[in-house]
């Protein structure tokens, strides 16, 4: 017998003075515990597949993940909170999105165009994440309102997200692309296998038809932007009509924090020199003292 193993079992469990000693059968039954002082990590499971949040509390105690898979929801947790954070700080031009108050696997959003085909756009949208994120499908678009577009579902309001993400990639792929592949969507027109074969034919044979119904599109989603959300949920992105009693404060505040032009070098010490003249956008137009004699 390996000495190690040995000693284990012997120091295992202290033997009163007039105690017998046990035989196998009360072995197995009392298995020894480590020496006193030490601790003992679980054993690391043998089957490593990915973490995924558990369907049901069932099979999750029939996971073959044992304890590895009870950590599950709070990866999950931790992933939307990190990919949120990401979406913070990539600062997306035109872009707002706000997690849901009930489930954390559903953002709402809205995308703000400012120029091009459809300009003054403003389209309410939902983030739909899959339960076993990072690790499953792609996150799924769907506009409140369906958009006159050929990559959006005349029906169901969703967008294509899948022909740019075909297969997510884990640590490579972030929801911060996703949103910014929806904005993009309405500056570059694709018409490869659309979702709205309509919009997609005008587009490429009847561009001036194609723009009066992006038109038409634009103001129906702007006419319904005052509408309730349809998903009763208090972090649900909603829009009212302008009141100054409530919104000219909210103005002025964001009017006072923003720095005046004159002010931005005001304090900063300017260091180097200039080879611009003033008055001029001619680089090097300025003569250097130092060189006349």
């Amino acid at each position: 017998m390996n000495p190690f193993w040995s000693m284990s079992a012997n120091t295992g469990r202290k033997r009163s003075d007039g105690e017998e000693p046990s035989g196998q059968a009360e072995h197995r039954a009392s298995p020894a515990r480590p020496p006193f002082g030490k601790k003992q990590l679980p054993s690391i499971p043998k089957n490593t597949a990915p973490v995924t949040k558990p369907p049901s509390p069932a099979s999750a105690a029939q996971s073959a993940n044992g304890t590895h898979a009870s950590y599950g929801p709070f990866y999950l947790e931790y992933s939307l909170l990190a990919e949120f954070t990401l979406v913070i700080k990539q600062k997306l031009p035109g872009i707002y999105v706000q997690p849901s108050y009930r489930s954390a696997l559903m953002w709402f959003g809205v995308i703000f165009i400012r120029h091009g085909l459809y300009q003054d756009g403003v389209f309410k949208f939902t983030v739909y994440i899959p339960d076993n994120y990072p690790d499953g499908d792609c996150p799924r678009v769907v506009f409140d309102i369906p958009v006159f577009h050929p990559l959006v579902d005349p029906v169901s309001g969703e967008l294509d997200v899948r022909r740019a993400f075909t297969k997510w990639r884990r640590n490579h792929n972030h929801i911060w692309q996703v949103l910014m592949y929806a904005r993009t969507v309405f500056y570059k027109i694709n018409t490869m296998e659309p979702l709205n074969p309509e919009a997609a034919v005008l587009y490429d044979k009847d561009v001036q038809l194609f723009k009066s119904k992006v038109v038409d599109s634009v103001k129906l989603c702007n006419s319904h932007l005052f509408d309730q959300p349809k998903i009763d949920d208090p972090y649900a992105i909603s829009f009212s009509p302008w009141n100054p009693t409530i919104h000219e404060e909210a103005k002025e505040r964001m009017f006072t924090h923003k720095r005046r032009p004159e002010d931005h070098h005001k304090g900063l010490q300017v260091t180097g020199l200039s080879w611009v003249k003033p008055g001029s956008t001619q680089p090097f137009s300025k003569e250097d003292s130092s060189l006349q004699t």
